[in-house]
């Protein structure tokens, strides 16, 4: 079953997450404009109530996939790898050394078009206690792997429009705007990735990935590269590889450490091949290179 919830229903990591649900409409186009339409609706209500919102160095929409090639293995490692690097004393400190000390996050799951859940409502994190609560949140509500129903496919574009859409509406105002995904494979769902892409790039949004595979068997020998060529863009965009499944936690932490301090990659530069994560910008910034 499809989990469309509101997108909004809470500004804090400790607030209740509900769950709207709604029945299935008849095609991919209406299952996209229903849930435009029910984010709309949230963030009328949140602007509403916050005449001047706070400025925030970053807002980040954390954007996981839970197609059904997402084992549970994986599912696990998503789920605690982002809850720990939220916890991490590096990011932590990167938030608090910022210009306003503080940032804003969703952390929302996407498969094929039209499949969207919210586990973490837009929520702003200024120390150790919002950090804490929001992991909880992700931890308790985030993607096991076990309940994969009728879901099946991809839609790296989709992710990427919902994502626009989300930071268009955030209860902040942030100096930088990033879209934060997590996923296995290409796109094989909806409409192409290009247009999409170059749409959110237009809006000065940034876009980074994590890869969680180094391939998808029979389709892209490269995965991390094709997200290089394919997906990622704007100032400073990267892509970051773990070489093994295990380090999924140790890049994401490196991933947001960037993110939120608004660092170039090549600020962590080292030889790849020395070590487990590898981070590829676009061609124009720097060869490949990682992240100790």
């Amino acid at each position: 079953m499809m989990r469309w919830p509101n997108l909004l229903e809470a500004s804090h990591a400790g607030s209740p997450v509900r769950t709207k649900r709604y029945p299935p409409l008849p095609s991919a186009v209406a299952s996209l404009a229903a849930i435009m339409i029910t984010i709309g609706a949230s963030a009328e209500r949140s602007t509403a109530s916050t005449a001047e919102p706070a400025t925030v160095d970053a807002a980040i929409v954390l954007a996981v996939d839970t197609s059904a090639s997402i084992d549970p293995a994986q599912a696990d490692f998503q789920r605690e790898g982002h809850a720990a690097a939220l916890r991490s004393s590096e990011v932590r400190a990167a938030i608090e050394n910022g210009m306003t000390g503080c940032i804003v996050v969703t952390y929302v799951e996407w498969a094929g078009i039209g499949e969207l859940n919210t586990v973490l409502p837009w929520t702003k994190l200024c120390n150790a206690s919002d950090l804490d609560a929001a992991a909880d949140v992700i931890l308790r509500g985030g993607d096991n792997g076990f309940q994969r129903k009728g879901r099946g496919r991809t839609s790296l574009s989709f992710a990427i429009d919902i994502s626009a859409f989300l930071l268009e509406r955030s209860p902040e105002h942030a100096k930088r705007k990033v879209i934060d995904l997590s996923s296995n494979g290409t796109n094989n769902d909806g409409s192409p990735v290009a247009p999409r892409r170059q749409a959110a790039l237009e809006k000065g949004y940034i876009i980074n990935a994590i890869a969680i595979a180094p391939s998808e068997s029979g389709i892209a020998d490269d995965l991390p590269d094709y997200y290089r060529r394919e997906v990622i863009g704007g100032p400073g965009s990267f892509v970051i590889a773990p070489h093994r499944i295990e380090d999924y936690a140790t890049a994401m932490r490196r991933k947001l450490v960037l993110e939120i301090a608004g660092l170039m990659p090549h600020a962590f530069g080292c030889e790849a091949e020395r070590h487990s994560i590898a981070v590829m910008p676009l061609p124009a910034t720097a060869d490949t290179i990682c992240v100790q």
